[in-house]
């Protein structure tokens, strides 16, 4: 059987199947969203479903680096929220 794919968290640094991650996707447009489906053709960035997580991406400015470009506060609002309302 094969093993699932793994990603690395952007937050914590820790590997988990990325089916347990939010993805967070860089388009060829540069629009930046998230990818509940795994499926949005374009750069993708994961992070664990909890807050500490978001909170040290947000501190790092770690996504800003991996996308090349600034990420505005809607963004992050946006993931707090889709955290918040699991």
């Amino acid at each position: 059987m094969k093993k699932p794919p793994e990603r690395t968290c952007m937050g914590c640094n820790i590997k988990k199947p990325k089916k347990e991650f939010i993805r967070i996707v860089k388009t060829k447009d540069g629009e930046i969203d998230i990818d509940r489906t795994g499926k949005i053709q374009g750069r993708g960035a994961y992070i664990c479903d909890n807050i500490e997580c978001l909170e040290k991406l947000i501190k790092s400015k770690r996504l800003e680096k991996v996308f090349e470009t600034k990420i505005s506060e809607e963004i992050y609002e946006k993931l707090r929220g889709v955290i918040l309302d699991k």
